[in-house]
């Protein structure tokens, strides 16, 4: 790792209360091991059951060569500035084969780098036959712009990013998803409003958003993660204490407070996805596992909202040892669910259709 994993996430804290009071409330297109999850959907009660839909092959397909590689640093012109991104083929990459694109967005100030260890979503997709991008955000500490809107520095960045993507690598534009982590999970979610049309599905991981005024052209699919001791996003909405973790005290939930899974933060904010995809407003909720609820709405044909309750969970993304190594800062990190591979076998179940 290029940075101290302690110095990456102080930083993190240092500047989150900006990032809350933020969030308060392309080119021509043609026509170490990971497990696998067996949380895949359910299309009895996602509306995961959309018929087989034909890829739609990006620029790239039949001119951009083919071949692998993991963690590829890269940059692209946005606005006459080069931003840059680390990317990741599979060994499937022939160059001709529309490959799906995961999107994988670091934390406030973790960087990409640090963060592609975090989710190892980049070995991943060299199992599983997709390609990831890992792109950085800007200033310091590293920050994405979580506007909804089209001001949105970061919106550009991932307009320009997929353009570049698909020249230069054979993927599917109806398979491009957006994931991330706190800070890069609200990234993801303003995404899915602004950018329904080419964000396929997203998933969030301790940081899902619906952002005032969203008004997506299609039902995005959503998967979100949360741990009800989340210590820096709490689950019920608001900043921790992070005085306390910055002299060296572990992060904990406010004292006296008790998680309301029906209640503000993050249950309203997946209510909202919910209610604008127009599923149907009383969740299902089952086990997945010790201390995990799997919370699922019905829904259209086409779209999922999907809800990983982690009860004592911190502000983590579960089944990554590098979050659980980090407990003291970030709290508890489950290791009974992969938010990695179950996010894959969320995506792969919802592109684009049509």
């Amino acid at each position: 790792m290029p940075r101290s994993p302690r110095l990456t996430i102080t930083a993190l804290l240092v500047s989150v209360a900006t990032l809350c009071v933020a969030c308060g409330g392309g080119a021509e297109e043609a026509t170490s091991s990971v497990p696998s999850t067996s949380a895949a959907s359910d299309p009895s009660t996602t509306g995961a059951t959309s018929p087989p839909t034909a890829a739609r092959a990006s620029a790239g397909c039949g001119s951009a060569g083919g071949g692998s590689t993991l963690n590829d640093r890269r940059t692209v012109d946005v606005g006459g500035a080069d931003r840059w991104y680390l990317l990741s083929t599979p060994p499937a990459n022939d160059g001709r084969t529309p490959l799906p694109l995961v999107l994988d967005f670091h934390g406030l100030a973790e960087g990409a780098e640090l963060h592609a260890g975090m989710s190892r979503f980049p070995e991943l997709g060299q199992q599983e036959g997709f390609v990831v991008a890992v792109p950085n955000g800007t200033g310091t500490p590293a920050a994405w712009s979580i506007a909804a809107d089209e001001s949105s520095p970061d919106v550009a960045f991932v307009d320009a990013l997929i353009d570049r993507i698909g020249a230069d690598v054979c993927i599917d534009m109806n398979r491009v998803y957006a994931t991330g982590l706190s800070n890069g999970a609200l990234l993801s979610s303003a995404l899915a409003c602004v950018r329904s049309d080419r964000i396929a599905a997203i998933s969030a991981v301790a940081g899902v958003q619906f952002p005032p005024g969203c008004d997506p052209t299609r039902n995005v699919p959503v998967l979100a993660f949360h741990g009800t001791a989340d210590p820096i996003l709490l689950f019920n909405g608001g900043v921790g204490d992070l005085a306390g973790a910055l002299s060296g005290v572990p992060p904990t939930v406010p004292p006296g407070s008790t998680p309301d899974v029906d209640g503000p933060g993050t249950p309203a904010a997946m209510r909202s996805w919910a209610e604008s995809s127009g599923c149907d407003p009383d969740p299902k909720d089952d086990p997945a596992g010790p201390s995990i609820t799997r919370r699922t709405y019905s829904c259209p044909d086409g779209t999922a909202v999907e809800f990983y309750i982690v009860d004592g969970g911190g502000h983590a993304w579960p089944g990554s040892e590098f979050s659980q190594s980090i407990a003291n800062i970030v709290g508890p990190t489950t290791m009974d669910l992969d938010a990695t591979a179950t996010a894959w076998e969320f995506f792969r179940s919802h592109p684009i259709a049509g």
